[in-house]
């Protein structure tokens, strides 16, 4: 079979309008996954690191129930979070040199997956706590009410929406 024609599987055909081999396209995309992944990643231990020190300030002592419950829920959702994008490289290490670059990427790219979903729950939570200081609790449930639909459109609905339109109502097989 010719390079850049075998599909995911090996059986049909991969229009990918590259010609490259299997192992290249699984390193081609191990790259842009590495890629993806120092952005959420930076973001999601910044955020952590910032919420891992909120505990020790004063103010904590003073926040009601609801809000240290909150605070505990956020810090969990933080660390899973940083857990799943960091992941990747646990995978790495134990996959390498095993020729399984593929398998590799598909483990790899769910656990990112996942670990964009667990960084917009912390953010969103640490938004409500935070509002919650500064606002009305009405107010600040609804602007991270906002916050968390404006996530979801950008995150999922907008790329779903150009991979229909790109795709011809998504009839085409998916490709990178």
């Amino acid at each position: 079979m010719a390079p850049g024609t075998g599909g995911p599987d090996g059986d049909a055909p991969c229009r990918t309008g590259r010609q490259e081999s299997p192992e290249e396209r699984a390193d081609r995309r191990w790259g842009d996954l590495l890629q993806e992944v120092r952005v959420a990643q930076t973001g999601s231990q910044v955020l952590f690191g910032f919420l891992l020190s909120v505990v020790f300030m004063p103010r904590f002592a003073q926040l009601e129930q609801f809000d240290r419950n909150l605070y505990v829920v956020t810090v969990v959702l933080g660390a899973l979070a940083t857990g799943s994008l960091t992941a990747p490289v646990s995978y790495h290490r134990l996959f390498a040199g095993r020729r399984l670059k593929p398998e590799l990427v598909e483990a790899a790219g769910r656990l990112v997956a996942i670990g964009l979903v667990l960084l917009a729950l912390t953010i969103g939570s640490a938004l409500l706590l935070l509002l919650r200081e500064a606002a009305d609790g009405a107010v600040a449930a609804w602007i991270t009410g906002a916050v968390m639909a404006y996530f979801a459109v950008c995150w999922l609905l907008l790329p779903v929406f150009h991979l229909r339109r790109h795709n011809g109502g998504g009839k085409r097989p998916p490709h990178d």
